[in-house]
């Protein structure tokens, strides 16, 4: 479980962001609906909030119009992504550093060995 601060006295608790929570909020069926016309914003926006949805375990400082703390659920966590500046926290702090943690995995440096770690060159230029 880890903890992200996304400002305003309000923190989340969420699931490491795993392959399988990827997998899950790509497959959500609100990302599945948008259709090739929908903008970067509108994606980005319903990832994240699929991707919330599969990860928020427990939060702090969410409530109801009294006050009153309440549990997350699905519509709760769509309103709380609805206010920009926690879309923002969430999208810096819990999705980009989980993209660049798959992105860094997705990169191999050459091998020094293989079948053509010492191999020589045997063509010649034509004189």
């Amino acid at each position: 479980m880890r903890a992200v601060d996304l400002g305003h006295g309000v923190r989340v608790q969420l699931r490491p962001l795993t392959t399988a929570l990827m997998v899950a909020a790509r497959g959500d069926p609100a990302v599945q609906a948008l259709g090739e016309e929908a903008g970067d914003e509108e994606s980005a926006l319903a990832f994240a909030k699929a991707l919330a949805r599969v990860a928020i375990l427990d939060w702090e400082g969410v409530g109801d119009a009294d006050g009153k703390p309440i549990e997350p659920n699905p519509e709760a966590i769509d309103a709380l992504l609805d206010l920009w500046p926690l879309f923002e926290a969430f999208q810096t702090g819990y999705v980009a550093k989980g993209l660049l943690l798959e992105q860094e995995k997705n990169v191999s440096p050459p091998l020094p060995t293989g079948s053509s770690a010492g191999a020589m060159g045997t063509a010649k230029p034509v004189r």
